[in-house]
């Protein structure tokens, strides 16, 4: 564990009553009120999503919202409760962060860090990060994926199907040997001390992530100890691909 801690803002706690239409949740505060929070999260949220569970939301002062509330945190785990990350957006901001306090020494000595710039073959893609050092060495493009599925205490992704995560992974093994090319599993939950690729929900992913490792693509596992305070980063999980 480090010392390295991101703050989140003041959360309040409440009840999940209902997900619906992917982007809303009605949940009950403490204080008996009925809220609709957005739900930041448009995939299954497998394992995470648990009606009349506890939850942590925000809350934004901008009049120009629609939903004043954003859903932030789950508790899941029954055997050991512990919070999940819900909020997807969340991820890439604590990475930047990470790289801007050079908290990652697997990805060695960088001078420049540019986010969300566009690669691929047809060049409508967008990396997460791009980093570079002065000198000649190749640069390296990093894509961010949030992970809160969970078996016990092993991490999986993807928790569905996702074409979107496959092309990634065939982009990023393009880029290999011209580039480094990091595949960033953001542990969202900190009961995960070891990562898998989500063989089951996505086989084809499963396949393809093999075979990126296998033509050079780093993979970080990041794991995260995540409560209502904030995120501690808490180095690299092991990778379990049998």
């Amino acid at each position: 564990m480090t010392d390295w801690f991101y703050p989140l803002p003041p959360l309040i706690e409440g009840t999940l009553l209902k997900r619906y239409k992917r982007f809303f949740a009605d949940i009950e505060l403490e204080t008996g009120e009925v809220i609709t929070a957005h739900c930041p999260n448009t995939g299954p949220m497998t394992g995470v999503c648990h009606i009349g569970g506890r939850v942590l939301v925000s809350q934004s002062s901008d009049p120009r919202r629609k939903l004043a509330y954003t859903w932030e945190l789950a508790e899941v785990n029954d055997t050991v409760p512990t919070w999940a990350g819900v909020n997807t957006a969340l991820p890439n901001r604590v990475v930047k962060s990470l790289l801007e306090a050079r908290q990652i020494p697997e990805l060695g000595d960088y001078t420049t860090i540019r986010p969300e710039v566009r690669y691929g073959g047809d060049g409508k893609s967008r990396i997460d990060f791009v980093i570079a050092g002065e000198d000649a060495a190749p640069i390296t493009y990093i894509e961010v994926k949030n992970t809160t599925w969970a078996k016990g205490t092993l991490a999986l992704f993807p928790d569905t199907v996702t074409t979107r995560g496959q092309k990634h992974l065939r982009e990023l093994t393009a880029l290999i040997p011209t580039a480094q090319a990091v595949m960033l599993y953001f542990i969202n939950r900190g009961d995960c001390t070891a990562f898998s690729p989500g063989d089951e929900a996505d086989p084809t992913y499963g396949l393809l992530l093999r075979e990126a490792i296998a033509k050079g693509v780093q993979i970080l596992p990041c794991r995260f100890d995540i409560t209502p305070a904030g995120l501690r980063y808490l180095g690299l999980a092991p990778l379990v691909l049998a």
